[in-house]
This record gives C-alpha cells, structure tokens and sequence, in this order.
C-alpha cells in the first residue's frame, strides 16, 4: 500500500504505486495515476483524467489536472500527462487539455518547475527544462527541451519555444522564439545565443560558432526571414558537423506563422 497521511483523502478507485507518499490533507482524484518513487506533498489536489510518472516531487498546495480555464470546456475527459522525474515546487497549477486542442496537456521528464508556474490547458512542454517562479503559459504553448524560463516570464497562447532558448526575467512573449536564442524586455526582443547554456550541455565550439552564425543570418546581417532561411541551409551544407543543429533550426524557421512570427532584434526587424 502507498504511504497516505491519515487526513489525506485518495479516491479508492485512484492507481498508486506501492512506493508513493501522500502528505496531509491532500485529495486525490479518482482517475489519478502515480507512478513509483514519486511523493505528493500536503493540502494537494490532483483531479481529472490525471497520469503522473515516475519519480516525481510535487510540493504542498500544487494543484494538477484540474478544468481547464476555457470557456468552450464541456466537462471532456480531458487530460493531464506528466512525464518522469519532474519537480513540481509550491503552489503550481497545470490544467486538463481541451478537446480542440488536441485534449492533453503533456510534460515530458526531468523539469523544474519552481513555485507559483501555470501551465494552461493544451501546454506541451518537453523535458529538462527550467520554469522559474511564476512563469506563466496561456494555452496551447509548446516549449522544447532544454528551455529556461526566468522568473515571471509570460508567453501568450498558441507560441512556440525553441530548444535550448531562454528569456530573462520578466519577459513577456507575443511571438515564437527560436532555439538557441536569448531575450528580455515587454515585449520580447532577441538578445544573443544561450552560450553559456550550450557549454554546459557539451556542446563543442564548433557547434557553438554555427550557433551564433545562425543566429546573426536571423538577426544581424540585415536579411529578409526567407533569406535568412537560406543562409542557415548553407551554414549547414558547409559545416556537416553542425547539420543537426540547423535542420532543428529550420524545422522550427518553417513552422512560423506570418501571423505570429520571431521575437525581434531591437537592433532591426526581421520581415
């Protein structure tokens, strides 16, 4: 049996794992899954069509799986999937999905999420990244692995966020911004390449130089968006050993919507 506090109430139709702890006056919901390793704090409330893996912290007054906050919401069996190995500080809350958003809002692994972060309904967020106190994301965000959200960011629905990006504290974010890329300021502007981020995960120099050749054919050579496309295809074709790295950037470059665009350069706009 999981280890459960006595003034906790854990629906009996709930599935957790021998190896979980429950804190004090938590709820747990009856479509709830929790896998082994993990703990839940106390005054919790996990509901809705919740799955959560393994090994992961959630601390007290957390609040996961709950409706999303969408007036179009009709009682769905929407859902919440949180992947393995995440810490979920104080006071957090990640809603369900909706249906027209694809019905899941999905965390992948290893992720801190400090206190006060909300994930909105439809959120899919991968793994290894960092939220910092009250980062806040309006639905349908997808943030890719290895981002770092500084304290009280905040990112507008439908927005994407490239591997490996970061936003200083207090940004706040009308448009996409693409991996590798750094920016501050209300709204949003792009600053350099998240270098220091990249050594830290091995990146090479070399990888890191085609980094930072990228990232001034987008917001430094005074090119048009298609033009700078361009000249990251050639970055590519002349140094092979980089051609990861800028396929993900290009990837990422061809999903952008003319409606919503790139995070820009106070120096210049980028068309």
């Amino acid at each position: 049996m999981a280890t459960i506090h006595s003034t906790a109430l854990v629906d009996p139709a709930a599935v957790l794992d021998p190896s979980v702890t429950v804190g004090p006056y938590t709820i747990i919901g009856p479509h709830v899954s929790i896998g082994a390793g993990s703990t839940v704090g106390s005054h919790c409330t996990l509901e809705g069509h919740t799955t959560i893996g393994l090994n992961n912290h959630i601390h007290s007054y957390t609040s996961l799986g709950a409706a999303p906050q969408d007036k179009k919401y009709a009682g769905e069996a929407t859902r919440l999937v949180i992947g393995d190995g995440n810490t979920i500080r104080e006071f957090c809350t990640f809603n369900a999905g909706t249906v027209n958003g694809g019905g899941v809002t999905r965390v992948g692994n290893d992720n801190l999420f400090m206190a006060y972060v909300h994930l909105a309904h439809d959120c899919q967020i991968g793994s290894h990244t960092i939220f910092a106190n009250n980062s806040q994301l309006a639905g349908h965000v997808h943030v890719g692995d290895w981002v770092i959200l500084g304290g009280f960011t905040v990112v507008r629905q439908f927005l994407r966020l490239g591997a490996h990006s970061f936003t200083a504290m207090c940004t706040l974010l009308f448009a996409d911004l693409p991996p590798y890329v750094t920016c501050q300021g209300q709204p949003a502007s792009a600053r350099t390449v998240n270098a220091e981020g990249l050594r830290r995960r091995g990146f090479s120099a070399a990888r890191i130089a085609t980094v930072r050749a990228m990232h001034k054919a987008l917001y430094r050579e005074n090119l048009t968006f298609e033009a700078s496309k361009e000249r990251i295809l050639q970055i590519a074709q002349d140094k092979p050993e980089s051609q990861e790295d800028a396929a993900m950037m290009l990837d990422f470059l061809a999903a952008v919507s003319p409606k919503v665009g790139i995070v820009r350069s106070r120096r210049r706009s980028v068309d």
